[in-house]
């Protein structure tokens, strides 16, 4: 099968041109097909403030109220992703621009309420894998932002990591299908101010160890639990790291099921 690399992008490099032309650059040359999925958390939280509009994380997720939801959507689907877009155009990258509305990419459906009510948050239902196939088969470079929709007119905030994962999942099937989730830091690390604490491969059974003792840092964890349902999905590895990672100059962390 042919090769399909999706790349999660999120943290401190999107606030930061440098860093993120400099990552944008080496997407812009990773070879074979590939789809982009960006966040951009930080910078809906730094209009939010600027608005007035409070900001609630809950177990490393955003709450979305109407007027967080109606923010982000701008930010992500908007400025943010058009940004990207025109910077991967000028590097010879022929992107398209997604939200989970566009062509029908991305459905999810509300999260239930249990212990939390996260509002407008949607749970990935269904991929549009023909759509997704036939644009990268065109050469065209899918960049997903983190918004999905219900399918009956309703936009949700979904984490950036889950639509990646999700993605995977749904192209395992046809294609040899590797994510890696870009950011600031080497990758899953014990201490975070310490470079040389880099875990360089996690396993399922060492993941639950990790756990146990309290290593990972709570902010790891939706992207930890993310890796495993996508490699349980049919993906065969995944990757934690800097953004140099998908041009294997830098080492990372590895994790794969067993």
């Amino acid at each position: 099968m042919p090769k399909l690399s999706i790349v999660k992008i999120g943290g401190a490099v999107i606030e930061d041109p440098t860093k993120l032309a400099s990552f944008l650059a080496d997407f812009a040359a990773l070879e074979g097909h590939k789809v982009l999925v960006h966040g951009g958390g930080k910078k809906a939280s730094l209009w939010a403030e600027k608005l007035g509009i409070p900001v609630q994380m809950k177990d490393g997720r955003r709450v979305t109220d109407a007027d967080t939801l109606e923010l982000i959507t701008g930010i992500y689907g908007g400025q943010l992703n058009k940004y990207i877009v025109a910077l991967l155009q000028g590097m010879g990258c022929n992107a398209l621009g997604l939200s989970g509305a566009d062509g029908n990419a991305i459905q999810a459906i509300k999260r239930p309420v249990k212990a939390i009510d996260y509002g407008f948050v949607g749970d990935v239902s269904q991929v549009n894998t023909a759509l997704f196939s036939n644009l990268i088969e065109q050469n065209i470079i899918p960049v997903c932002c983190a918004i999905t929709h219900d399918g009956k007119g309703q936009l949700f905030n979904t984490n950036a990591d889950t639509i990646a994962a999700e993605i995977g999942k749904a192209m395992a099937a046809h294609y040899d299908t590797v994510l890696y989730y870009c950011f600031e830091l080497p990758g899953v690390m014990k201490e975070l101010s310490d470079p040389d604490s880099l875990i360089k491969h996690i396993t399922e059974e060492s993941y639950t160890n990790l756990l146990v003792n309290n290593v990972i840092s709570a902010g790891m964890l939706p992207k930890l639990y993310n890796a495993f349902d996508a490699l349980k999905g049919g993906l065969q590895e995944v990757g934690i790291g800097s953004t140099k990672m998908i041009c294997n100059n830098t080492p990372y962390t590895s994790i794969t099921l067993k």
